[in-house]
């Protein structure tokens, strides 16, 4: 029997290889198909499953081509219902992969479909748990996602908590919990970097699989959640609809562009230029209008909720190599409609004679200066409001990257605004949404919040997270 657990960092995301005997399953794949097809021929396997542990939400996929291109099976848990072929399965159902077997435990309350597979070895002992989005490694997943107009996410936590307590606490504590997020994940609130653990240590870290009510757990699990992306509910909708062919895709997206070109379909389509490259590259020379979201940070996470139209048409301005990957890391999110990539980057754009943009970025020590000079400089934290509230900059004002859509009219076009977050990669974006949108007067803080508590500016005494 071989287990691999195949974790993608900016998408927190496990996805999992089950083999035996010549056969194979995929628990969760990603849209992109050929790892698990290469994996399985190049260990002499077949694919004979692909079992989805419900909607996913946060990604979309790949389980309608991967049962295209190996004639696996599609497996959901009760009361799935799609618009392609599966295998609605029946709680305790079990499947054979060559000497082991994999059984159904119909978990309810992340969504209704959701389901926990079990892993049974080959001497039929309960070996672990591949959970999707009802237990994480010191979380359980939201229960606000598949809300509708006679299900209230009250009734799914109550779900969450019966399924808990009666299919997943009485297993063996040495079963192995294979969740499919980590830290990271807006799925849940409280995920541990850990990608694994055995259930016996999350019974008793776990602060959702303590002893208390059901009422008592309705309201620990709720308390806190904050709105979930905007684009959760169109990927939902496409996992269970069904999707363009990742190939498809590709091939549309991945098209190299002149500069002429690129810039004819801007204007003809109305395109969004989604400049990828370093932050501390983009600001010193972009198209203008042209939105920033880097690809070395929550990429796919950034574009999901700061895009607001699943089908808006993309242009791609990236580092010279990594045109491909920017248009699989958007097709994971649902992000289909990549129309090619600037050919020779933003030195070809201008080696045209076309113009540039640029965003002034100073460093915390400057910003410091700057404050004794003026000490009503405005300041403008764009992390989470968890974090401004956790510690920040005396005076400042807190926006979250996270609605600026919502929010932008509060910002004052007249005024010089200081953007900053922890790091420096969400004011970027911050900062070149509102250059789109007319903003001018924006000076980004290099190192953001990290570099900003290394200086004499004033900050708020330090609350922890945890107690907020």
């Amino acid at each position: 029997m071989k287990i691999e657990q195949i974790y993608t960092g900016c998408l927190a995301q496990g996805a999992y290889y089950i083999e035996s005997e010549g056969e194979a399953a995929i628990i969760d794949p990603l849209r992109e198909t050929a790892p698990y097809i290469e994996k399985a021929e190049r260990n002499n396997a077949k694919i004979k499953y692909i079992f989805e542990t419900h909607f996913h939400a946060d990604f979309v996929s790949g389980h309608v081509d991967l049962a295209k291109k190996t004639g696996a099976t599609i497996v959901y848990g009760p009361g799935a219902k799609t618009n392609y072929d599966i295998h609605e399965g029946t709680d305790g159902e079990t499947f054979e992969i060559g000497k082991v077997k994999i059984k159904i435990l119909h978990t309810p309350g992340h969504t209704p479909e959701s389901t926990t597979y079990l892993l049974i070895d080959e001497a039929g002992k309960n070996h672990a748990i591949f959970s999707g989005d009802t237990l994480f490694i010191g979380d359980v997943g939201r229960p606000d996602l598949a809300i509708k107009s006679d299900v209230t996410q009250e009734d799914l936590a109550g779900l969450l908590f019966d399924s808990l307590r009666n299919k997943i606490m009485p297993l063996e504590n040495e079963v192995i919990v294979y969740p499919a997020h980590g830290a990271g994940s807006a799925c849940g609130k409280n995920m541990s970097k850990e990608t694994y653990d055995t259930l016996g240590h999350q019974k008793e870290v776990n602060y959702a699989l303590q002893e208390m009510s059901k009422d008592e757990f309705v309201t620990k699990v709720l308390d806190g959640l904050t709105k979930p992306p905007q684009y959760f509910a169109k990927n939902a909708k496409m996992n269970k609809e069904g999707y363009d062919s990742f190939d498809d895709v590709m091939k549309k997206g991945a098209v190299p562009l002149s500069s002429e070109t690129f810039e004819e379909i801007a204007n003809s389509e109305g395109a969004l230029i989604l400049d990828t490259r370093p932050a501390q590259v983009f600001n010193k020379g972009f198209i203008p209008n042209s939105i920033f979201i880097g690809i070395d940070g929550s990429f796919a996470s950034w574009v999901g909720t700061l895009i607001t139209d699943i089908k808006q048409p993309i242009l791609i301005v990236s580092d010279e190599g990594r045109e491909e990957e920017v248009v699989m890391r958007l097709s994971r999110v649902g992000y289909d409609n990549s129309l090619g990539f600037l050919e020779g980057g933003i030195e070809a754009w201008k080696n045209a004679g076309k113009e540039i943009d640029s965003i002034t970025s100073i460093s915390a020590e400057e910003l410091a200066k700057r404050k004794i000079d003026n000490a009503d400089l405005n300041i403008m934290d764009v992390r989470k409001p968890t974090e401004y509230q956790s510690e920040h900059v005396v005076g400042a004002d807190n926006q979250p990257l996270d609605y600026v859509n919502e929010h932008m009219q509060e910002i004052d076009k007249d005024k010089t605004y200081y953007l900053h977050c922890a790091g420096g990669y969400r004011s970027m974006i911050m900062a070149s949404i509102l250059k789109a949108r007319g903003y001018e007067n924006l000076i980004d803080v290099i190192g953001g919040f990290k570099a900003i508590s290394e200086t004499s500016i004033d900050k708020t005494a330090y609350v922890c997270p945890s107690t907020l």
